[in-house]
């Protein structure tokens, strides 16, 4: 990713603590709870690296296809976990494609000012259409519905849990932008 450093260490302080919550969070938890977690967890402290700016450091050309590998096996996994249903399992499929598409974008060529390039700007338009209506769904399922009924939510509709969800979404947007 490219831009001013401030947004990108902005991101990082924004997206690190995500996916540590998202770690401890995996560790208290079992089955679909664990496993979507554990997908949080990837995704926020992929986005913290992949946004952290190289003050000066040249990344070794390897890194890029690396992470591509790295999102495009979660992207196989979040489809293979698809297959027995759920939103939320689709919504990690089309976050990890969106980093291999990232990822892929910073390996080839330089556009302009040595920066790379911005990837294919349909798929770029695509990913930004859909993690703004994410951003959108996620935030108003911020806003306190009436009491149903007696019991606590389950762990994985708690707060923090929920403010996660919109608070990635707004960093993925972030980044696509800045592609």
């Amino acid at each position: 990713m490219h831009g001013p450093a401030v947004s990108g260490w902005l991101l990082v302080a924004l997206c690190g603590p995500i996916g540590g919550y998202c770690l401890a969070r995996m560790r208290g938890s079992s089955g679909a709870a664990r496993s979507a977690a554990g997908g949080e967890a990837l995704m926020a402290l992929g986005m913290a690296a992949m946004a952290a700016p190289s003050v000066g450091l040249d990344l070794p050309g390897w890194i890029w296809p690396l992470y591509t590998a790295v999102f495009g096996a979660a992207a196989l996994g979040a489809l293979w976990s698809a297959r027995h249903g759920g939103r939320h399992r689709l919504h990690h499929l089309v976050g990890s494609l969106a980093m291999v598409h990232m990822a892929a974008a910073m390996t080839t060529g330089a556009g302009h000012g040595g920066h790379p390039g911005g990837g294919l700007p349909l798929v770029t338009a695509a990913l930004l259409a859909y993690y703004t209506v994410h951003v959108l769904r996620a935030g108003a399922g911020l806003v306190p519905a009436p009491a149903s009924g007696p019991g606590p939510a389950p762990e994985e509709d708690s707060g923090p849990a929920r403010a996660c969800r919109p608070a990635m979404g707004l960093a993925m947007l972030t980044m696509l932008l800045a592609l």
